[in-house]
């Protein structure tokens, strides 16, 4: 596979930045689709993105896939609005699927006919442990939720063209917004790390290492699956 270009959205920062950057080492071009350009844009090419406008994310993808030959896909982007489920709102619910869930759907709707014709692809989306339960999520987990199933319905129906679909849900990850809504000394920190088997945050690169792992052509028997990088923390909760 010469080309090897992978699409990372939400790629300027966080743990999708974390992935870029092992991706780079890894021998990939990312193409990182952001609403916000990436701090670092070296061995990378970057698309401004707001996955809100529809007819605007559409007409990237289109420009992206009649340029690069795209077999690889990170549907990484996401965002956040807490909240308990009385304060929830429609427009933040709509947001929410738009931007964490919706975009999964138009990536790889775009990429889709170059992957079907090489017989290959690998598509990683990024959830999270907030799945199985967390408060103050309802509008998050149902966005990931969704991606979470729609992970299982594409192994299913893109198996035969030889590609794999596959999730990861982190734990607490050690980002920069993690850390700027967590204090490291703060005690509602600590306790986050206390429930954590091992003790301490994960890191982007924890995130990074596994995306990279689904990426390969090694990993080819592997569909359908959502990994938990968690340090441990979901065991237990899980059904």
């Amino acid at each position: 596979m010469e080309n090897k270009y992978v699409i990372v959205t939400g790629g300027a920062n966080g743990i999708g930045y974390g992935v870029v950057d092992r991706l780079k080492y890894e021998g990939y071009t990312p193409i990182v689709l952001d609403i916000v350009a990436p701090k670092d844009a070296s061995g990378i090419l970057f698309e401004h993105v707001d996955f809100l406008n529809i007819e605007e994310s559409k007409s990237v993808l289109a420009k992206i896939c009649s340029t690069y030959n795209v077999l690889y896909l990170v549907n990484n982007v996401g965002i956040v609005k807490p909240a308990l489920v009385e304060d929830t709102t429609s427009e933040d619910f709509m947001t929410l699927m738009g931007i964490n869930a919706q975009s999964t759907l138009l990536c790889l709707q775009a990429i889709l006919p170059a992957m079907k014709e090489a017989k290959f692809g690998r598509v990683v989306n990024i959830t999270s442990r907030v799945v199985l339960g967390k408060e103050r999520r309802t509008a998050y987990s149902a966005s990931k939720g969704a991606i979470g199933a729609m992970t299982r319905t594409w192994a299913l129906e893109l198996a035969q063209h030889g590609i794999t679909v596959n999730a990861i849900a982190p734990g607490p990850i050690g980002t920069e917004a993690f850390n700027k809504n967590n204090p490291p000394k703060a005690e509602a920190t600590k306790k986050i790390i206390n429930s954590v088997p091992m003790k301490r945050i994960g890191t982007p690169n924890d995130i990074a290492h596994t995306v990279n792992f689904f990426l390969s052509t090694e990993s080819g028997f592997i569909t359908g699956q959502t990994l938990y990088v968690c340090g441990g923390l979901t065991i237990g909760l899980a059904d």
